[in-house]
């Protein structure tokens, strides 16, 4: 072993146990070294092995797998050899890892100061008396304000980013050689997305951390990484420099990848991959990717491709890699038409929102005796919008800019402070989702985030996809199994899932099983929080066209909410900016992206990362957590790059209605946002 070999992984096979004892790899042969300084990026689709083998790197294994062969070697010590005390000794001090959902990492009982100071205990030599200081030290280190007030408050208290902060801060503390990220940034939004990638972006060029980065964010890789490995079907297929790999992928499975992202600059649908990654199979014959590969022919179906090192420290695995230009062009496709045609009046709005208003204030003791409210300023304001049927709408926004309290009062499980919500014939909805009848309950359907917080993990999936398919339809026996093997193909997933238990799952695969349920359901109306953050890219440009198919077909309406610009201009029709639970911009998706009229939108939209090397944000909003809106005047006031004096302070903005219903909130008037916009442009050579 060379002195600068951090990482030595050869050979290393593991398996999947089966009920019936035989033992499905899920791995295979995989070879990879990671040495001193290095940021390597792992990329695949859900399934591929991404997160089994940065877990392998620690010694562990999930629950059910096995390892059969080879090694994973840190500092030449077999972690999946090692004993539990010798584990122990260096997971945390040597090996550390940041989680994809920093809540897994933090206690929430326990003060952030007070966490981080036990993994001082446990993982490095400070002795008690310096603690504190070194508590602070680290939590500005990951640039957080104020590290004192911080290390008081409780993890609820923080925002989603401040949250991963602290993840990292306390994988910093024992001073680790190897920094192991699953999804770091998923979930997040893109401003405070660019904040955590600068952040890791300057602790592996200045204290030279060695970093494993597991993502399905192409543009997050290509942000933080040097070199990006491909893996498919438990197979590396591609590994290389960022800018070779991503740039011009050698390998047919890379340029698929590639092909799937939505662009923030590029109208239409992304092109999903044809097919699905092979289920687990111990006689594999051939290419794995061979079914779905527009190059295939005899030989890729019955000879397995070696992976083969080539000039310029690129390694590949496939049989034609000289052809890889001969590949069809995968342009975005348009969405589907909706809305009344020219000369037609369009019909009854099937969703209204008037004046919503939403307050999570709790009532002093004063306001419960007089039986009145809070007089807090609402967490959401004055929300007036209407939904035509088979129409899709985009909420984008900053976490703490309402767009999910907004999906929950739709769904009756967080009450209005004022105004209505009327959905279709029903006439108003009731608050509270218990006061619902069945068909409203069937009607509305709401898809969460996280899907560990809606699917039982004592449940099979057979039996998660049967609880809407007997309760609304009276479904049973074989016309059950039929119909929950259709709602799993809809989303890339086949029958062979039923019998799986949600932690036998992926994180990106536990998400399509709780899109397949409420499906299942056939909606009028589904509402989408972040339904598509912990996909890969091809099956997030699958479930993106089944979105579309089915609010074309079925007349489907959807609201779908997410911190990804790109991937709401694929399927939105209109789109509404909001900040601290204001409309900032609204408008159709065309005009809001390619003329943002509002400051927060042109920070918005100029936070987003591209799958490019090097690339960088032009714009980056300041990096601060405001935790209620102004009691008057702009909601971004205290942000704003373009602010223009005290009117923004104490005046509420006019709406301002531009051609075609966009409408903006701001004091600025639209040609001169728009002429700063073109100076700025012409003094950057853009």
């Amino acid at each position: 072993m060379t002195d600068d070999l951090v990482l030595d992984i050869g050979g290393l096979e593991i398996g999947l146990v089966t009920r019936s004892g035989d033992v499905l790899p899920v791995l295979r042969d995989i070879d990879l070294t990671v040495r001193r300084g290095e940021t390597v990026g792992i990329v695949g689709e859900s399934g591929s092995g991404k997160s089994t083998l940065v877990l392998a790197a620690m010694g562990y294994l999930k629950r059910g797998l096995r390892h059969t062969q080879g090694h994973a070697r840190f500092e030449g010590r077999d972690m999946l050899a090692a004993p539990a005390a010798e584990l122990q000794a260096i997971r945390g001090r040597r090996v550390a890892m940041i989680p994809q959902n920093s809540g897994q990492a933090l206690t929430p009982n326990l003060r952030v100061g007070t966490q981080i100071a036990e993994v001082l205990d446990l993982h490095a030599t400070v002795p008690p008396a310096a603690r504190p200081a070194r508590v602070r030290a680290l939590l500005a280190q990951v640039r957080l304000p104020d590290p004192d007030a911080i290390a008081g408050r409780y993890p609820h208290e923080l925002s989603g980013g401040q949250q991963q902060r602290v993840a990292i801060a306390m994988a910093l503390a024992g001073a680790p050689d190897l920094l192991l990220l699953d999804e770091p940034t998923t979930g997040l939004d893109v401003t405070t997305q660019a904040h955590i990638l600068d952040l890791l972006s300057d602790l592996a060029a200045d204290a030279g951390t060695t970093m494993v980065y597991v993502s399905h964010d192409l543009g997050a890789i290509a942000r933080v990484c040097a070199r990006v490995v491909v893996m498919y079907a438990g197979e590396i297929v591609l590994d290389g420099p960022a800018s070779e790999v991503l740039g011009a992928p050698a390998h047919p499975y890379a340029a698929g990848l590639l092909a799937s992202i939505p662009l923030l600059a590029q109208a239409g649908l992304p092109v999903a991959l044809d097919g699905r990654p092979p289920a687990l199979d111990a006689k594999r014959t051939g290419c794995a990717f061979a079914a779905r590969c527009a190059l295939a022919e005899e030989r890729c179906r019955t000879e397995p491709p070696a992976l083969v090192a080539r000039a310029g420290g690129t390694r590949l695995r496939c049989h034609f890699p000289e052809r890889i230009g001969d590949l069809p062009p995968r342009a975005a496709r348009p969405r589907d038409a909706t809305g009344a045609a020219a000369g037609e009046t369009a019909p009854p709005p099937v969703l209204g929102l008037d004046s919503l208003s939403i307050s999570y204030a709790k009532p002093g003791l004063i306001d419960q005796l007089l039986g009145r409210r809070p007089t807090a300023t609402p967490t959401v304001d004055r929300i007036t919008l209407d939904l035509q049927a088979g129409e899709a709408i985009g909420l984008v926004g900053e976490s703490g800019s309402g767009k999910s309290t907004i999906l929950k009062a739709i769904a009756g499980l967080v009450p209005p402070h004022g105004g209505r919500i009327s959905f279709a014939t029903h006439g108003d909805l009731p608050a509270s989702v218990e006061g619902r009848p069945p068909a409203q309950l069937r009607a509305i359907q709401l898809i969460f985030q996280n899907p560990d917080e809606s699917l039982n993990p004592r449940h099979s999936v057979a039996h998660i996809l049967a609880q809407p398919l007997t309760l609304y339809f009276g479904l049973t026996g074989e016309a059950l199994r039929r119909r929950s093997i259709e709602a799993l193909e809809q989303v890339r997933l086949g029958a062979h899932y039923l019998d799986r238990l949600p932690g036998q799952l992926s994180g990106g695969e536990k998400q399509r099983v709780a899109i397949a349920r409420a499906f299942a359901a056939e909606p009028d109306l589904v509402l989408c929080d972040e339904v598509t953050s912990a996909l890969d890219v091809s099956v997030q440009a699958a479930v993106l066209a089944l979105l579309d198919r089915l609010r074309h077909d079925k007349g489907t309406t959807f609201i779908f909410v997410s911190h990804d610009l790109a991937v709401v201009r694929a399927i939105a029709d209109r789109v509404a900016v909001l900040y601290q639970g204001r409309i900032c911009e609204i408008g159709p998706t065309e005009a809001v992206y390619g003329t943002p009229c509002h400051p927060y939108t042109e920070a918005l939209m100029a936070a987003v990362l591209e799958p490019v090397p090097g690339h960088r944000p032009s714009l980056l909003a300041e990096d601060v957590v405001e935790h209620a809106p102004p009691a008057r005047g702009c909601p971004f006031q205290r942000r704003c790059h373009r602010r223009i004096g005290p009117i923004c302070d104490h005046e509420t903005p006019p709406g301002r209605e531009l051609a075609g219903g966009h409408v903006i909130h701001c004091h600025i008037p639209p040609d001169t946002l728009r002429d700063a916009q073109d100076r700025e442009r012409s003094r950057n050579g853009d």
